[in-house]
């Protein structure tokens, strides 16, 4: 579904002879909808000059024009701040040029709503509200002298100076958001509950945008103002599934948050824990304020906050998160306000495999068997969603106290719509747990996350590697695995050899499917596998048939020369 607004705005010029406030919007189709979004104005003319409707109107009109003219990588917040300083250049440049325009200049507020986000800019004392359940909140500050009697007196407009400072910000939109875009000829004259009170009926659907606008201006004339009145309004009706785009484009304006102690908050979250830490990422336990839960806060480290690409790669995680919606995975959880570098999910009491092997547990076959059903149910989910994990291990598989098992970290999975520098790093993951043709620089694929899973059950069964420990850059050989039964003799003949089938060196011979997987698993004995065919040299090895058959002959050439010298 794309994102749906209704919209509706309203301008009187009040006891002034002339109307100096300026509104506009383009609610585009697509594919402009997606890549730039819909975009809203609002300007007011300053006032003394005959250039103040003129600067209002060029400025709302050429920011409408412009701003959907600049290229589609820039992030939203780069083209406006564009757009609106050659705005101010144009403005300023008339008023030298045409002597009826010396001094023109404007306010401007505009905001732009794209994807699961929204962005503005802002310079003088026009205003953005947004209503979200029930509470007002001013998003703007006026750029006005911090005098009493000063306060109508502007710091900041466009055409006041040659070197304009924008204020710019951003924040997650939500279904039922209210925006308001007021001119000082509403919102002076106006309580912020009078304000709230109007926007409030248009979110209970009392009246519609239009009406709202309407009456908001009527309110503001009505309450004694004595200046043009302009009121935008628009409603968030739906909401569009969030693209990467947004995601990556929200990881470039949160800052990272100091590394936190026990004890501190951050967007009201109390930290309980540092739970884990990497190079690249720190993970927290903190508690919800309001329902007292535990979740799990992951965020970069601050060393990587000014990693471009580490910002990618944590936004593209998240990302990742919300889309896999199933019992087999943390579920993503949406704070209240968001003004850091992270995201939440849910927390579960439990160990991961790996915690468990090293506590030193037994895993029987039937454990095995049990958990291995889980993962490739797991595993199914995520290739559905086409998303490759890439670094499936037991430290990756977390057996919760409810029973269930989940598949933590996917920083570096992949869903098809990364960058190319990140699609094409193949040997991503854990070195032991790589499928075979991935040294050889192949494509992860869902048959390597079914190969990483062979060995991850296989390795929970024997302590051991079907082929060996394979070190960090190291190009292993591969010949053929080790049989899990000459460790553990108690596997039945049926599990070795789906286990052999997972991890077999050829992607040919394994299985293709989770779901083949899955039925291999749940079947059992009942219906086993056979057992892997020993496959001729030449299929197993060329490279070493090749070899045996130069040897064989510069041999055979010896001996002929040998009895040939004899004679």
């Amino acid at each position: 579904m794309p994102l749906s607004v209704a919209i509706g705005h309203a301008t009187h010029a009040g006891p002034r002879p002339r109307n100096e406030d300026f509104v506009g919007m383009v609610t585009p189709g697509e594919p402009e909808l997606s890549s730039k979004g819909l975009l809203a104005a609002i300007a007011d003319g300053v006032s003394g000059n005959d250039g103040g409707r003129e600067a209002a109107e060029y400025a709302v009109r050429g920011l409408l024009a412009d701003y959907y003219a600049t290229p589609d990588t820039w992030p939203v917040t780069q083209a406006l701040d564009r757009v609106i300083k050659a705005i101010n250049s144009w403005v300023q440049s008339q008023g030298a040029v045409r002597k009826e325009l010396a001094g023109m200049a404007t306010t401007l507020t505009a905001v732009v709503l794209r994807g699961s986000f929204y962005y503005f800019s802002h310079v003088g004392d026009t205003r953005l509200y947004l209503l979200r359940d029930g509470t007002l909140t001013r998003l703007t500050t006026d750029h006005v002298w911090d005098r009493p009697e000063m306060q109508h007196v502007l710091t900041r407009a466009i055409g006041l100076d040659s070197r304009l400072a924008i204020d710019h910000g951003m924040g997650e939109l939500r279904e039922r958001d209210i925006f308001l875009l007021a001119s000082d000829g509403v919102w002076s004259c106006m309580s912020e509950y009078d304000i709230a009170h109007q926007l409030t009926q248009l979110a209970q659907g009392s009246i519609d945008a239009v009406a709202t606008s309407d009456a908001l201006v009527g309110a503001a004339l009505g309450a004694g103002s004595t200046d043009n009145s302009s009121a935008l309004v628009l409603r968030v009706d739906a909401l569009p599934q969030e693209n990467l785009r947004d995601a990556l484009s929200g990881s470039r304006q949160l800052p990272v948050p100091p590394r936190l102690k026990a004890g501190q908050t951050i967007d009201a979250y109390e930290v309980e824990e540092l739970i884990h830490a990497t190079q690249a990422t720190l993970l927290y336990r903190v508690v919800d304020p309001k329902s007292r839960r535990q979740l799990v806060l992951k965020t970069l480290h601050p060393d990587r906050a000014n990693d471009a690409q580490e910002r990618s790669a944590f936004a593209h995680e998240e990302w990742l998160a919300k889309r896999v919606v199933a019992r087999f995975f943390p579920q993503v959880i949406v704070p209240e306000q968001k003004n850091y570098l992270y995201y939440l999910s849910t927390w579960h009491a439990g160990r991961t495999l790996q915690q468990m092997l090293d506590t030193g547990a037994h895993f029987t076959a039937p454990d095995a068997v049990a958990h291995g059903i889980k993962l490739a149910r797991a595993l199914g989910a995520l290739h559905r969603r086409s998303i490759i994990h890439r670094d499936i291990k037991p430290a990756n598989v977390h057996l919760g106290d409810d029973g269930e098992l989940r598949v933590l970290d996917l920083g570096v999975a992949q869903s098809g719509l990364e960058a190319e520098s990140e699609a094409n790093a193949p040997q991503a993951g854990t070195p032991s747990f790589l499928a075979p043709e991935q040294f050889d620089n192949a494509p992860a694929s869902r048959q390597t996350d079914l190969y990483s899973a062979g060995v991850t059950l296989y390795y929970l069964l024997t302590r051991h590697y079907p082929y060996g420990e394979i070190e960090p850059f190291q190009h292993p050989r591969f010949g053929e695995p080790v049989p899990p039964t000459r460790y553990r003799p108690d596997i039945p003949l049926w599990l070795e050899n789906v286990l052999l089938k997972a991890i077999a060196r050829d992607p040919t011979d394994r299985f293709e499917t989770a779901e083949e997987l899955l039925l291999a698993l749940e079947w059992g004995a009942a219906r086993p596998l056979a057992a892997p065919s020993v496959k001729p040299l030449a299929q197993r090895d060329p490279l070493l048939l090749w070899r045996a058959v130069a040897i064989v002959s510069v041999v055979v050439n010896l001996l002929l020369l040998y009895l040939i010298a004899m004679r």
